[in-house]
């Protein structure tokens, strides 16, 4: 069984009796710009780096109680496996960048404020998942939240279900970085 949701927010598959979860594929064109410089850091700086620290270390003789080999021969595979993934990722994801048609609406992108009964107020943006981390004020795309604001225009209703239960918040403002 396969479920399609607006913009592939979400796609499901049952395999075995899982559910497979996939991201969504999406960034704004900032977030695509600091993951191509994190890219170009490890392979240009770090990797080379650590590469001369793993020779000098292995020229010093006995490996196994090296610790300087060690770790930076274990730092070399954590930035090795850090480029391979940026390398696949950054060609599977698709820039979005803002369009005059989103304005009033929130759509990919968006920066959001919400306020419940309570006057609790929340400001995000809505980005892709590759994004949020290192970020309070992101939000993914992927979040319960985002799915629940999408479409919505300035003092609609949002309902989020949690699992603690149904959350309602309503859209105070609306804005786009352009």
């Amino acid at each position: 069984m396969t479920t399609l949701s607006w913009m592939f927010i979400s796609v499901e598959r049952i395999t075995d009796s899982k559910i497979l979860t996939m991201k969504t594929k999406l960034i704004t064109r900032r977030g695509y710009v600091l993951l191509q410089d994190e890219l170009n850091k490890l392979w240009r700086e770090d990797r080379p780096e650590t590469t001369r620290k793993v020779s000098w270390a292995a020229s010093l003789g006995d490996r196994s109680e090296n610790a300087d080999y060690q770790y930076n021969k274990k730092r070399l595979r954590e930035i090795d496996r850090r480029v391979r993934y940026l390398r696949k990722i950054l060609e599977e994801l698709k820039i979005v960048d803002y369009g005059p048609q989103q304005e009033g609406k929130v759509f990919f992108g968006a920066w959001v404020s919400l306020e419940n009964d309570d006057a609790e107020t929340l400001k995000f943006r809505i980005v892709g998942p590759e994004e949020i981390y290192g970020r309070n004020d992101y939000s993914s795309i992927d979040s319960p939240i985002s799915r629940a604001c999408l479409k919505k225009e300035v003092d609609d209703e949002v309902v989020v279900r949690t699992p603690t239960g149904e959350k309602v918040w309503y859209i105070n403002d609306i804005c786009y970085e352009k």
